[in-house]
């Protein structure tokens, strides 16, 4: 992982699930002011099974940045990321960088934050890599509001984004804001 100031030695938490049936698991990286959320399983990890040889799997994974204040990313989000990608596999849609959903309640589960959507970015550091099995980007999940979905709506999720970045330009998901 290339991030610029993240730990070398990042947590893992696997999944139940075999490689191509969903989320194989996740890794956190602690950066200097938050986690960096990794999903492992969109893409194919051990050998070629889609028909696309361009594309690896879903040609994507996603990821996440939380607030770091504890010794491991807040549960909620690791819970969030690994729903988001049983939809991919139970609803056979792939996300792309500008798409959004709307849940239907708070993102992490509780009542306490304001965050109650989320859209997709293209990963502001992560590049686009190439596999013996395909290209893949990364994807990032941003918790927003209820009104910033209506202004994404009302405008464009890409005009709310660059918005959002320029207070955090990593896209940090602060359910505290």
């Amino acid at each position: 992982m290339a991030t610029k100031a993240a730990d070398r030695n990042p947590l893992h938490w696997g999944s139940n699930k075999l490689p191509g049936q969903g989320l194989y698991g996740l890794s956190a990286y602690r950066c200097a002011a938050h986690w960096l959320l990794v999903t492992f399983g969109l893409t194919e990890l051990f050998s070629k099974d889609s028909d696309d040889p361009e594309v690896s799997g879903w040609g994507f994974e996603l990821t996440m940045r939380v607030p770091l204040d504890g010794e491991q990313p807040p549960a909620w989000s690791l819970r969030l990321l690994e729903r988001l990608v049983d939809y991919v596999f139970t609803s056979g849609r792939a996300f792309a960088a500008d798409h959004r959903m709307d849940p239907g309640g708070p993102i992490t589960g509780k009542d306490t934050t304001r965050l109650r959507a989320i859209a997709f970015a293209a990963d502001p550091e992560l590049p686009t890599i190439d596999s013996p099995h395909g290209s893949a980007r990364f994807l990032t999940v941003v918790g927003i509001t209820a009104d910033e979905l209506d202004r994404m709506k009302a405008t464009t999720t890409a005009e709310v984004l660059s918005d959002l970045g320029t207070r955090s330009p990593m896209l940090v998901t602060d359910p505290n804001r």
